[in-house]
């Protein structure tokens, strides 16, 4: 466990001054060993050349020991540069982590091309693009991590068993912030050219080409059998060299025809699979921890129970198409496929490796992705430790504690201190929400700017926060889990040759279908039918949202329209009313963002207006 009494602020600014200060004394005993390495290199010429009398016998000792100690400093020399760029990228991290402590969140990838209007809430409730829910929480540092975790943001939960398994190793993990940075930064080293999970899947799920053919599985031991017969009989006189020199010619141009057919397969696949050593890395930190949550095991298992020992099997592919890009040397090329059909053995190689471990492959890419994507939750759940994990419940739960054992299937919501997570905590005012009734909903009016839509937004994001398995900016919060359907920001499409109403329309229609086949929903709408003339927008709403009800739905409707209040006195206790009240003081407009009881009495559109320098006229 970490120390909790500590501020993120503070952990980071702490890891970021070790970062630095492990920096700079890497960087001076970079420069020693690059020191120390042209010394031993001079020192060796100097004692070759003062030796030469002494006979080639001291001549080789010296040649011998001045490479092996030059080769040792050349190792060393690496692995101070490996832990340079590690160093390098740990305080870059830290550096983001406390921009994003102060709300700047323009280090992290925002998703934006993850955008999908016609999502049921994503689009309207900003959960992907610029200063996004996705952006604020996005530490991914892998392809299959970053698709994980925009999955689980636009399909949330609805089962209170999941949920409350995903809070668990959300929980497990906000604890764990030394693993959580080490996974990351490991997965950012990376600069290759990573293949996407399903290249990935693709490639696994490509046929063997050679391992296939008994004959070309046999050849690559023929024409090592052949070379190692030849350099016997040519050593004990037996034949002459040439005889042998024109055995290994043939292998070598036997073996090119094969070329063709590999260089292909390298070409596709070979840079693209240089991410596999970085995943070997990234099972192995995961594998290395000692995990208690259900979701965490699970996980664990994945990589290496019941016979899986993913982090090894990655690697070992790893090596092999490592090994393959000795055919780009010329020399090795020549030498290895003349020596041994080398090419088409290695290739062979990878191609029993995916026979044995092709099927396994997609859930260890899916093992990485959730362990990815987990770890960039427990970051959002480390960065705010006053964010509560809501209170997950069941239908039973609901009944056992609103007495009522005649719903079939109950709703409750109640949330004290709501706000926005992506809104700066001096700035944002919270409220409460309260819904324990089906079917029931809750009508916002009020002035414009009053605060309606953000209070639209700020219920919708935390519920699916909740309903993900995450912390939620609140004070506290219950809920029982349903499908979250928005309408806030409905456009029209040019393209589609519809009009903004008719856009909208089709989202009404969307939900109503979805209500009628028996879903479960949790619907927030924002001045709906805003495409038409005033009397038909006032008739549609009032019978749409008595269709609501009628459907057993629950939701949240704000509307500038007061005749919508009146249907609280239709559906006593089930529909109620609030608002956003604005006052003008001084000649200008004062707000409180306060959600209080009942309907709004005070409207701004023509003080605005006037401001505006339009004249108001009777």
């Amino acid at each position: 466990m970490e120390n909790t009494t500590r501020t993120p602020a503070d952990t980071y600014a702490g890891d970021l001054k070790k970062a630095e200060d492990g920096l700079r004394s890497v960087q001076r005993r970079i420069y020693r060993t690059g020191t120390l390495r042209l010394l031993l290199f001079a020192a060796t010429i100097a004692a070759i050349v003062a030796a030469r009398s002494e006979g080639w016998g001291t001549v080789a000792a010296i040649a011998v020991t001045g490479t092996a100690l030059f080769l040792l400093l050349v190792k060393l020399h690496n692995r101070l540069f490996a832990r340079k760029e590690y160093l390098e990228k740990e305080a870059e991290v830290c550096r983001q982590e406390l921009a994003a402590l102060d709300y700047d969140f323009s280090a992290f990838d925002d998703g934006a091309d993850l955008q999908d209007p016609q999502h049921d809430y994503a689009f309207d409730l900003d959960i992907f693009g610029p200063h996004s829910l996705f952006q604020s929480m996005n530490r991914t540092c892998t392809a299959p991590g970053r698709r994980q975790l925009a999955a689980w943001l636009s399909r949330h939960m609805e089962q209170k068993d999941d949920i409350v398994r995903r809070q668990e190793a959300v929980a497990e993990l906000k604890h764990m912030h030394a693993f959580r940075q080490r996974f990351r930064i490991t997965g950012l080293l990376h600069k290759g050219k990573a293949a996407n999970d399903d290249e990935l899947r693709a490639w696994a799920a490509t046929d063997s080409v050679f391992r296939r053919n008994r004959l070309l599985r046999m050849l690559p031991a023929m024409v090592t059998a052949a070379n190692a017969a030849g350099l016997a009989l040519t050593v004990t006189g037996l034949v002459p060299g040439s005889l042998w020199g024109m055995t290994w010619a043939a292998c070598l141009t036997l073996s090119f025809c094969f070329t063709g057919r590999i260089s292909k397969m390298q070409v596709v696949y070979g840079k693209k699979l240089q991410i596999l050593g970085v995943y070997a890395r990234l099972l192995a930190l995961a594998d290395s921890q000692d995990m208690k949550s259900r979701e965490l095991q699970a996980l664990k298992k994945t990589i290496s129970g019941e016979g899986n020992h993913a982090p090894e099997a990655i690697a070992r592919l790893d090596q092999l198409m490592n090994g393959l890009d000795q055919r780009n040397n010329y020399l090795m090329y020549a030498l290895l496929n003349g020596t041994f059909c080398w090419e088409l053995w290695q290739t062979m190689r990878i191609e029993a490796w995916k026979e044995q471990y092709a099927t396994r492959l997609p859930g260890w890419l899916d093992a990485i992705g959730k362990a990815d994507a987990l770890c960039a939750m427990g970051t959002f759940a480390y960065n705010h430790p006053d964010y509560p994990f809501p209170t997950l419940l069941d239908g039973d739960d609901v009944r056992q504690m609103t007495g009522d054992s005649h719903t079939a299937s109950p709703f409750y919501l109640k949330a004290e201190g709501l706000g926005h997570p992506l809104m700066q905590a001096g700035r944002c005012v919270r409220n409460d929400m309260e819904m324990t009734l089906r079917p029931a909903f809750i009508i916002v009016t009020g002035a414009n700017m009053a605060g309606k839509s953000t209070y639209l937004r700020t219920v919708g994001v935390n519920f699916l926060l909740a309903c993900t398995g995450m912390p939620v900016c609140a004070r506290r919060m219950e809920l029982c889990p349903a499908q979250l359907v928005t309408s806030l920001r409905t456009t029209d499409s040019l393209t589609d040759n519809e009009s903004y109403f008719f856009a909208e329309l089709k989202r009404l229609k969307r939900i109503i279908d979805k209500l009628k086949a028996g879903e479960k929903l949790f619907i927030i709408l924002d001045e709906i039918l805003k495409g038409t003339n005033s009397t038909d927008k006032q008739k549609g709403s009032l019978a749409l949202i008595r269709q609501f009800m009628r459907l057993d739905a629950n939701g949240i409707i704000a509307t500038h329209d007061l005749l919508l209040g009146t249907l609280a006195g239709h559906f006593p206790g089930h529909i109620k009313n609030f608002c956003f009240e604005a006052e003008i003081k001084d000649g200008r407009l004062d707000f409180s963002y306060r959600m209080r009881p009942g309907l709004a009495h005070n409207m701004n559109a023509c003080f605005l207006m006037e401001k505006m320098g339009i004249t108001m006229e009777e």
